[in-house]
């Protein structure tokens, strides 16, 4: 299994940078994983006819914290996968999110928008950055989960 994973979009309505992201990179996925920080639920607009599921994130407005959980556990293909999008402090964050979350093989996070593929303590943290924004990274990014005998992740940094 093929997942897309985007994080802190930032966004109040779907662009054609956002459009062009999503058809370039996530065309062939079987599902999408966002990690927050969406702002406006018309952003999902973009992910058209591949199931999305999401968690809201500290910027997310009203419409979208009513709809979508701070936290969630998905059952995917037999694994278990953390979805969270983060708080506070970018230092130590990932210790923080460990310790939401017990039995997962991987946790998908956002928040700091730099991306991160790192297995600590036999748990893949996996934060695919930010496609839109790089007031925290140097560059822009989404990330793409493989489901099979392991979970595997690739971070993709995106062409200006």
């Amino acid at each position: 299994m093929k997942i897309g994973v985007i994080s802190d979009t930032h966004l109040n309505v779907s662009n054609d940078r956002l459009e062009k992201i999503v058809g370039d990179y996530f065309r062939d996925v079987d599902l999408i994983l966002h990690a927050g920080d969406i702002v406006e639920l018309d952003i999902l607009n973009a992910f058209k006819g591949v199931d999305v599921y999401a968690v809201s994130g500290n910027m997310d407005h009203d419409s979208v914290r009513k709809v979508f959980p701070e936290k969630w556990i998905l059952e995917i293909e037999g694994r278990r996968i953390g979805l969270v999008h983060g708080w506070g402090s970018p230092f130590g964050l990932e210790e923080k999110i460990m310790r939401e979350f017990e039995n997962v093989e991987c946790i998908v996070y956002g928040h700091t928008h730099r991306a991160m593929n790192e297995v600590r303590d036999g748990i893949l943290l996996f934060n695919p950055g930010s496609p839109t924004d790089q007031r925290f990274a140097k560059h822009n990014s989404v990330g793409i989960l493989d489901i099979g005998k392991e979970i595997t992740g690739r971070i993709i940094y995106l062409d200006d």
